[in-house]
């Protein structure tokens, strides 16, 4: 038994859920989400828990069975409580600044680069070099603050670029390799 799968998903008070056809929708004071889940597994509601059941012992369904109970579980927390995802921006001119509902970047490009949040994401710029992304979705949370580091990928050499917050970037040092060697 899978020992994820098998644990259930309470939902927080104000969070109500629906399954029809293993189409899953959780509404809460965040906003709303559904999701179409696999029609291999059984999904069952009452008194404020979900349980997911697989129906036999095949690899996809084991694989299935973990998945499913994550998927819902982010679903409650995201209308529950919501997501977010810290950036650093760390180099000598890179920052950004906040216009309306935008992020204008300016990176070291010879123009500044201008993102726009997609439906359901906001974004956050407390300080010039620190960026926050919110929203109820943790997978669409995870790809802008994914597209955001893009923009600027942290280098090895003098660590400038973007960055998510705690992240190691591994160091290299520069030409001095090379030196005494003849």
């Amino acid at each position: 038994m899978s020992r994820i799968g098998k644990m259930p998903v309470a939902l927080p008070a104000g969070v109500t859920a629906t399954i029809e056809d293993n189409l899953m929708t959780v509404k809460g004071p965040k906003g709303e989400l559904s999701r179409q889940l696999s029609k291999k597994m059984k999904l069952t509601l009452d008194n404020g828990v979900i349980t997911v059941e697989r129906p036999d012992d095949e690899k996809e369904s084991r694989s299935l069975h973990g998945l499913t109970r994550t998927l819902i579980h982010n679903m409650v927390l995201g209308v529950s409580a919501g997501f977010s995802k810290s950036l650093e921006i760390q180099g000598v001119g890179y920052r950004a600044a906040k216009q309306g509902n935008n992020i204008n970047f300016t990176l070291g490009f010879s123009h500044p680069v201008v993102k726009e949040p997609p439906a359901g994401i906001s974004f956050d710029v407390p300080a010039p070099n620190k960026i926050i992304v919110h929203g109820i979705d943790k997978e669409l949370v995870g790809a802008v603050a994914a597209d955001i580091r893009s923009l600027r990928p942290p280098e090895p050499y003098k660590g400038k670029g973007i960055r998510y917050e705690g992240e190691h970037v591994r160091r290299k040092i520069g030409k001095a390799g090379a030196k005494g060697k003849k």
